[in-house]
């Protein structure tokens, strides 16, 4: 099953996302920018009207005196063009008295420096205005209202509207286009870490063309992937053998001790035989846990071959036959099944998890104490007991190989479950465990020993 990542952390949508909100502050920059530059254009061209305006009045007055430029006040107030700025003008003398303009009041502008700016007309309008000095007892106002923009300004906001949305939907689609394209590829390479198997090596093979850096990456994957599955098979492959080589020569030997308690040897002798002959499968049994350890180790993280396991049916199953035998024995179990709890797992390997906790349980725990198997949803797997419990000083090495605890008269000489003091049943739990993503731990108890099977919590 291939896994999905969450859209807040995939970075083709992040890079997506990024580009939209780029391209939607670019135009909203432009617009600022045009907004701008057209007010500024319209108060330049306004400052050079006036300025042209008010140079011409000043030559009517230096060549046909103060009565030519009431005249022509006059005369330019009747004709108003109506496309243009209304223009508005006063001819005052020295105390501002109107002589000739619409204006009837001087505003604030010193007229000997010939000072612009601007004005409120009686109307509430505003306007650029700009004075002079034309004699000791004369001064001119020349004022264009400024030009009602509000129209263009709105055309020009609703155009960048629309393109800017335009923009930021050809930006999402071609970055939605390239980012499923660049998921895709990234995708697949992911998917042959996870299961790296025949048909997603084929798939990289055929994904690496050299056209760009991904493709480098899918062939160095590629490669990598197919070194690694060599190395591991030839691993499989040794060990095996190693396996084979030693478990014969073992077997050989115990067959000839048998034979050799066949033929009736002195009661000393028997003994040496039979003591013999358990070392020989104390040895067996660790050779095959250490192998066991080995291929959990080596498969840590690898999907290929995990399918549902019902654990709650798996955990009641166990429940019912260690009952019988707790019977038997004289101990007190418990079972807390929560039902309907699945995870992706080896079911041999899942059985053969829980067994080790159990059967560590019901050694160490001497008749009449009490062992419970408890699941909750999660999933949360506790197998708990009142017997003598783990020292403080092995907690942190309980679960390495051949660890063995000080404690060994409470403990029946043994450290791990099915381990005759060589310390690798909790070891192999854990290695079971890391397969399946799970945290497996001793947790503080108030008596006993308590472990708990949890998901590996995420870095």
């Amino acid at each position: 099953m291939t896994r999905r990542i969450e859209i807040h952390r995939s970075i083709f949508a992040q890079i997506v996302v990024s580009a939209i909100l780029i391209a939607a502050l670019i135009t909203f920059g432009l617009w600022l920018l045009t907004d701008a530059t057209i007010q500024r254009t319209n108060r330049l061209a306004l400052e050079r009207a006036v300025d042209v305006d008010l140079a011409g009045m000043v030559d009517i007055f230096a060549s046909g005196g103060a009565v030519e430029l009431s005249n022509r006040i006059n005369d330019r107030l009747a004709l108003q063009p109506r496309d243009a700025n209304p223009a508005h003008y006063l001819l005052a003398d020295a105390k501002g008295t109107p002589l000739a303009g619409d204006l009837r009041t001087w505003p604030g502008l010193h007229a000997g420096v010939s000072e612009a700016g601007e004005v409120l007309l009686p109307d509430g309008s505003r306007a650029l205005a700009r004075s002079t000095q034309l004699g000791p007892d004369l001064r001119l106002l020349v004022a264009h209202e400024f030009r009602d923009l509000g129209l263009l300004l709105r055309q020009v906001a609703l155009t960048f509207l629309a393109g800017g949305l335009l923009a930021v939907g050809a930006v999402a689609l071609a970055g939605l286009l390239a980012a499923r394209r660049l998921a895709g590829r990234i995708g697949r390479i992911n998917a042959a870490f996870r299961h790296p198997d025949d048909a997603a090596l084929a798939q990289l093979a055929r994904d690496s063309q050299d056209r760009d850096e991904i493709d480098e990456l899918t062939r160095h994957s590629g490669e990598a992937l197919s070194r690694l599955r060599r190395l591991a098979s030839a691993q499989r492959e040794t060990t095996d053998q190693v396996a084979h080589e030693m478990r014969t020569p073992l077997m050989h030997l115990d067959n000839r001790l048998v034979k050799a308690l066949a033929a009736t040897p002195d009661g000393e002798t028997a003994a040496r035989i039979v003591d013999a002959r358990l070392e020989i499968r104390g040895i067996i049994r660790m050779l095959e846990s250490l192998l066991d350890i080995a291929a959990s180790q080596a498969r840590r993280g690898d999907r290929h071959g995990l399918a549902p396991v019902n654990l709650s049916l798996l955990a009641e199953r166990l429940g019912e036959l260690y009952a019988d035998s707790a019977e038997e024995s004289g101990h007190t179990f418990e079972l807390a099944i929560t039902p309907g709890v699945v995870i992706e797992g080896e079911e041999m390997q899942l059985t053969r998890l829980v067994t080790n906790l159990l059967d560590n349980a019901f050694k160490f725990v001497q008749p009449g104490g009490t062992v419970r198997l408890e699941l909750e949803k999660g999933p949360r797997l506790t197998v708990c007991d009142d017997g003598p419990g783990v020292p403080e000083e092995d907690r942190e090495t309980i679960f390495d190989k051949f660890s063995r605890g000080g404690n060994q008269d409470s403990r029946n000489g043994q450290n791990g479950a099915g381990q005759q003091g060589a310390g690798l049943g909790l070891a192999l739990c854990r290695a079971i465990a890391e397969r399946h993503h799970l945290e497996i731990a001793l947790v503080p108890s108030d008596k006993g020993a308590c472990f708990t099977i949890v998901p590996e919590s995420k870095p």
